[in-house]
């Protein structure tokens, strides 16, 4: 049907052009809001009538009158509605619809993704620093972050998934001293223990270790302990390893992978952090104030002038993060997404502000942010608010220990990222139609039951004979096919990977009412192979949707 679609937006394009020359570039189809007004709406009449001064529905007329004389829409094209102030509402033949069972069969994965388009996207994701497990709001950001970046490659983009931390400054600090605390024998509850060290079983785990001259290996780096609990330092480094190396255990079991990890004090260090403070006093968009450097980001559109340096010297948290975006722009990605938590709202106007006065290049609304909200998460109808493994919070590793990889991933895609989201792990482990992995992922392997009872070559299916697919039940589950990768593009643009959790719903569902429609193994051959095409095609998407999310698709449930 991609074709068939190609062919009518074509038609429309030359229609609108007639109409109004230039107005072809704007030929779009939309989806309409109600199946029974059609397969697909066109709402260019309404926009032309003001520029022609024609009343919408007779510029919908006319428009209608060249359409149904377009070969195409003689080929494709059932009818065509003017409906309410000027709508066309167009309904597809059988065959229009059929064509996609035929399409999403010979591109199999490759269904709904575009060919590389030379452009390149880094997503900075997760970016946890290295003080404790990672949370269940983690869970929600690489979640997130893969899929966006699994969408992003589906539409042709270079993908970098870059993890920025802070290996150093005061969170880091109060490790290595709630470790060195742990390995003298001191104790949350003790007279000695500070109240900002943390208290989780895993300060004691990493003093144990630490103690034994353990060496640990993450993905960046790898340490081994001196065993000395005078060794501050040491300690510190160890501590920074081990909580890594969790990390990369945690991420591994989520099935979230790196290309980088990029570290703070590296911008300090390679003298990135002065460099960026220079070019922004150069340009004279700072000045000194109480014995204080500030920014003048209120010259664009900030609320209020930001302090970059303190009276003491050191820089406020978000001067590093304008030096680090230099560096995103200068290693050639012009286009960058953070996904970050809704309390990092706040830095983004400065950062802006701090590229902005920069002047390197950089243009306004660099980088896109997503912001998501923090998980609650409820079992036997009560709030879970404490983990053992951290102390005083869910930990993403509990949560998949708890349920699945699967059922984590999915749930934490299924709503908007800046809306707040309760992660109920009852749900999460039914085995009923209310669990929305479940539901999506039991029409794969129902489907893949089918295929196993008939035993055939599936590799033969693409040359069914596919015109008796025409029943309504047929109809409606090939148009929902077709409506896959327009969907995945439109999901990429609005970093909306809920978007596609959603469409699988529709999708499985429909595939529901289809096999409750209409028996698949049936005596007639022909009509027999059509209905498997069918529902292989249904299985391929459903197993490319759920990729795109890092959810896997079982044969057997």
């Amino acid at each position: 049907m991609l074709l068939v679609k190609e062919e009518l937006l074509g038609a429309l394009a030359s229609g609108l052009d007639q109409l109004s020359p230039g107005a072809g570039a704007r030929a779009a189809f939309e989806s309409p809001k109600v199946a029974a007004h059609g397969d697909l709406a066109c709402t260019a009449a309404m926009q032309l009538a003001k520029p022609l001064k024609a009343n919408p529905r007779q510029v919908a007329q006319t428009l209608k009158d060249q359409l149904l004389q377009a070969p195409a829409f003689q080929r494709w094209v059932d009818a065509v509605e003017i409906a309410g102030p000027g709508f066309l509402n167009i309904r597809l033949k059988p065959a229009a619809k059929q064509q996609v069972v035929r399409e999403v069969l010979q591109a199999g994965d490759r269904f709904g993704t575009q060919p590389a388009n030379g452009q390149r996207v880094l997503v900075e994701f997760v970016s946890a620093n290295p003080t404790g497990p990672l949370h269940v709001g983690h869970g929600r950001q690489a979640a997130l972050g893969d899929a966006i970046c699994n969408l992003y490659a589906s539409q042709g983009w270079d993908v970098w998934r870059e993890f920025y931390y802070n290996d150093a400054g005061v969170q880091i600090a109060t490790l290595a001293t709630s470790t060195q605390l742990r390995a003298q024998g001191v104790q949350p509850g003790d007279a000695g223990w500070p109240a900002a060290a943390y208290n989780g079983d895993y300060i004691a785990d990493i003093a144990r270790d630490f103690l034994a001259r353990q060496t640990v290996k993450a993905d960046d780096r790898e340490f081994t302990a001196s065993g000395d609990p005078a060794d501050l330092d040491g300690i510190r480094q160890f501590a920074v390893a081990y909580l890594r190396h969790e990390q990369d255990l945690d991420l591994q079991a989520f099935a979230v992978r790196f290309d980088n990890y990029y570290l703070e004090s590296s911008l300090y260090t390679s003298g990135k952090v002065d460099a960026a403070v220079r070019r922004l006093q150069e340009a004279g968009k700072t000045y000194e104030q109480d014995g204080a450097l500030w920014l003048k980001s209120t010259d664009y559109g900030d609320d209020k002038d930001r302090v970059m340096r303190k009276s003491d010297g050191t820089y406020t948290y978000f001067v590093p993060d304008v030096a680090y975006h230099i560096t995103k722009w200068e290693r050639g990605f012009h286009k960058v997404v953070n996904i970050q938590g809704t309390d990092h709202h706040g830095t983004i106007a400065r950062v802006r502000a701090g590229l902005q006065a920069a002047g390197v290049g950089i243009p306004a609304g660099y980088p896109d942010y997503v912001l998501h909200t923090m998980v609650r998460v409820m079992r036997g109808g009560e709030e879970v608010k404490i983990s053992k493994r951290a102390g005083s919070y869910v930990t993403l590793r509990d949560l998949v220990e708890w349920t699945s990889k699967d059922a984590v991933r999915f749930f934490l895609l299924s709503r908007k990222p800046d809306t707040e989201y309760v992660f109920d792990i009852d749900l999460a482990l039914a085995q009923n139609n209310d669990n929305p992995v479940y539901y999506v992922q039991y029409a794969h392997a129902r489907i893949q039951s089918v295929l196993a009872a008939w035993g055939g070559d599936p590799a033969t299916l693409p040359d069914a004979q596919l015109s008796v697919l025409d029943s309504p039940a047929a109809l409606a589950l090939m148009l929902q096919l077709a409506r896959y990768p327009e969907m995945l593009s439109a999901a990429t643009a609005d970093f909306a990977p809920h978007d596609v959790t959603f469409y699988l719903r529709e999708l499985a569902a429909t595939y529901h009412s289809y096999y409750d429609a209409e028996r698949i193994l049936v005596d007639d051959e022909a009509l027999k192979r059509a209905r498997l095409a069918l529902v292989a095609a249904t299985a391929r998407v459903l197993r490319n949707g759920l990729a795109v999310l890092g959810v896997g698709a079982p044969d057997k449930m």
